[in-house]
């Protein structure tokens, strides 16, 4: 992966605002090939551990070389948990709920960010720091304000999925920043190998069913995911290695305009002005806490 340090530093930065922007466009599609598989007969459960099961038999194969000698570490055990919550939980909701609802309340994540920091890494909380707090409470509670159901909850299950998805994509990003020193191919490994097993452990307490034959347009399907899923994650890795952490942050923002059109495209999914309203701050949220990295 050092390919990009030979770059000119024009090119290289151009190639991470591409790699972003690319793994920003998976991220916000993504939603619509995991529906085809579950109206097939294949639970989200199971898609994803097969995909992410596709995903690190393929980074097995490419990484090997560069993991010899490198040894699986405890500390990246709660990495690989936290990732398998956000991965399996974002896939989960999108299945069962609104994608554009789910994607912004995911995108909570700012604020859980701030407060896992303070607590994991003992980061103070500034006063900047509490008003993005602040701005992601207020879109959320705007977003999920309904009279007739009281205080401002998520109102159904994969909003709940949503909301926790991005409670874990926080702890993972905290994680990260905890094992800075493991090799980027471990910890990416160790993504895939959380998202499996939770995968596996949920799909064992789901209601047993029978599992649809596997014909060829649905292997094509689970493999392609699972070579995208790889792809984007190598391609964000070296991309985040190039680029200032505020300015990717921003960037991955772009996931919620693709995630838009292509839930109304695909699925006829139309946000209201509460959604657009409390959606806008989240987003406002998520962009300053992007500019405060830089202080």
């Amino acid at each position: 992966m050092e390919w990009s340090a030979n770059l000119p530093a024009n090119a290289r930065s151009g190639s991470a605002v591409a790699g972003v922007l690319t793994a920003a466009t998976v991220w916000g599609i993504v939603w619509y090939p995991y529906r085809l598989l579950e109206q097939a007969g294949l639970s989200g459960a199971l898609a994803t551990s097969v995909t992410y099961g596709v995903a690190l038999v393929l980074g097995l194969v490419l990484f090997g070389h560069r993991l010899r000698g490198q040894r699986f570490t405890p500390g990246l055990i709660p990495l690989a948990i936290a990732a398998g919550g956000c991965n399996l939980g974002y896939v989960l909701a999108v299945l069962q709920g609104e994608v554009m609802r789910v994607l912004l309340l995911f995108y909570l994540s700012p604020l859980w960010t701030i407060l896992l920091s303070r607590l994991l890494l003992g980061e103070r909380l500034s006063p900047k720091g509490a008003g993005v707090v602040g701005v992601s409470l207020l879109g959320a509670m705007i977003m999920l304000w309904h009279p007739e159901m009281g205080m401002p909850w998520p109102r159904n299950g994969s909003e709940w999925l949503g909301m926790g998805a991005g409670v874990f994509f926080a702890l993972q990003n905290v994680l990260i920043r905890r094992a800075a020193a493991q090799p980027l191919e471990l910890k990416t490994l160790a993504v895939f190998s959380g998202v499996i097993l939770l995968g596996l452990g949920v799909l064992l307490m789901e209601p047993p069913r029978a599992i649809p034959h596997l014909e060829g347009h649905l292997l094509l399907t689970l493999l392609a995911i699972g070579v995208v899923l790889l792809v984007a994650n190598v391609v964000i890795q070296i991309a985040l290695a190039a680029l200032p952490a505020n300015r990717a942050s921003v960037m991955m923002l772009f996931e919620l305009v693709v995630a838009a059109f292509s839930s109304w495209w695909l699925a006829g999914e139309i946000m209201h002005w509460r959604e657009w309203l409390g959606g806008g701050l989240i987003v406002l949220a998520s962009a300053y806490s992007a500019v405060l990295e830089k202080h």
